[in-house]
């Protein structure tokens, strides 16, 4: 479709679409933007075209954004353990089981293999996220334990793909100096800077966070990385400013779940094709099985061992055996540079995305826990948050 508009209005109405179904049924909006989104990539032919592209990568780095800012750090104090315990152990376990299936049983080359156990080593921020702002769960310990475990868990993730296929240059040297200065800058400038222009409607805390997260994100792609790693790094930097001050994260929630983060929820659903789906039906299942398995008998003996209460327990594990972000970030890294194949792609891609529905609807529909709001945490005020909780 060479019309612009007419394509946007097509991706629009797919989201308006998801939005109206996830309030009919309850579910997570992400997942059904997933869902719809492989839907009408097979149906209709979604156009992946450059604006897709840049407006679907924005939002990823944005969501990840958020996620980071959401990390209390007075919880992973409190939590030390659990928080480092299940997050490591998240990333590890199906790491090594996906690796070793795909490499001895499935007889992938190792680079494919080590493709493979990477994609599916993640816990989904983008999932885990959503469902959090959605339920209310953000607002309570349990939930800034789970998304704590989700960044060591996806921090994992990306020094595993860094390590074993990162370009040891100065360009890499550069962004690793660059964003640790920004990282120690930006908690002491920030909320002077928020405290001088704030609260005017051209919103310029929001385009200078854009500012920094697009620069580094351009950095870090020109050395080799991926953009959502400083997004998440800023984000944790910037927890307490944002903590301080909830109006600011839920104006920028806006921004993100209107126009930015369906065009990267429809786009991870359209990239799924059906007739390979079909030929490599098995495989997708067995990579799919492995990651859960290997998490559950990972996780849910940790938070039997750090307390937790049996739903508290089902529910974290489930939602850390999500994954999409990372998991499709590290399988179109392997596809760009030709360690895999498109095949392979779609295998490994396919299974990331039923790990992000799965496990979602499981927790949703049988093990949600009741919430217990942190002391003082200021409630969700925007109304179609509270309908999904």
């Amino acid at each position: 479709m060479e019309n612009v508009w007419l394509a946007s209005a097509l991706w629009l109405g797919l989201a308006l679409l998801a939005s109206i179904i996830s309030i009919r049924i309850a579910m997570s909006v992400a997942l059904v933007e997933i869902i719809v989104g492989t839907i009408a990539g097979n149906l209709v032919g979604l156009e992946i075209t450059s604006w897709v592209n840049f407006l679907a990568g924005f939002g990823a780095i944005l969501l990840t954004f958020l996620a980071g800012t959401e990390i209390d750090r007075s919880v992973i104090r409190n939590h030390l353990g659990a928080s480092i315990g299940i997050g490591v152990v998240s990333f590890l376990a199906p790491y090594l089981g996906v690796l070793a299936y795909a490499h001895y049983i499935a007889g992938w080359a190792w680079p494919q293999a080590q493709i493979a156990g990477i994609s599916l080593s993640t816990t989904s921020v983008a999932v885990v996220y959503a469902v959090m702002i959605e339920t209310g769960f953000n607002k309570t310990e349990l939930g800034k334990i789970i998304l704590a475990a989700c960044f060591v868990t996806d921090l994992g993730t990306v020094l595993a793909l860094g390590i074993v296929f990162a370009n040891f240059d100065l360009w890499l040297a550069l962004f690793a100096a660059v964003t640790a200065v920004a990282l120690y800058l930006l908690p002491r400038f920030a909320p002077w800077f928020f405290l001088r222009v704030g609260y005017r409607v051209s919103e310029p805390e929001t385009k200078f966070i854009s500012l920094v997260l697009l620069s580094l994100g351009g950095l870090a792609s020109v050395a080799g990385s991926e953009a959502v790693l400083p997004a998440y790094l800023v984000g944790m930097a910037l927890a307490p400013a944002f903590l301080s001050d909830p109006e600011l994260p839920h104006r920028m929630r806006i921004i993100a779940f209107t126009i930015l983060t369906p065009f990267y929820f429809l786009k991870a659903g359209s990239l799924v094709d059906l007739n390979s789906v079909i030929t490599s039906a098995g495989l997708i299942l067995i990579f799919l099985a492995i990651k859960m398995a290997t998490k559950f008998v990972g996780i849910l003996p940790l938070t039997r061992l750090f307390r937790f209460e049996a739903k508290e327990g089902m529910y974290t594990t489930l939602l850390m055996s999500t994954g999409l972000t990372f998991g499709t970030i590290s399988a179109l890294f392997g596809l760009t540079n030709k360690i895999i194949d498109q095949q392979q792609y779609t295998i490994l891609v396919t299974a990331v995305i039923g790990s992000a529905v799965i496990p979602t609807l499981i927790a949703q529909a049988w093990f949600q826990p009741t919430k217990r709001p942190i002391e003082g945490a200021v409630p969700n005020i925007s109304k179609p948050e509270s309908e999904h909780a």
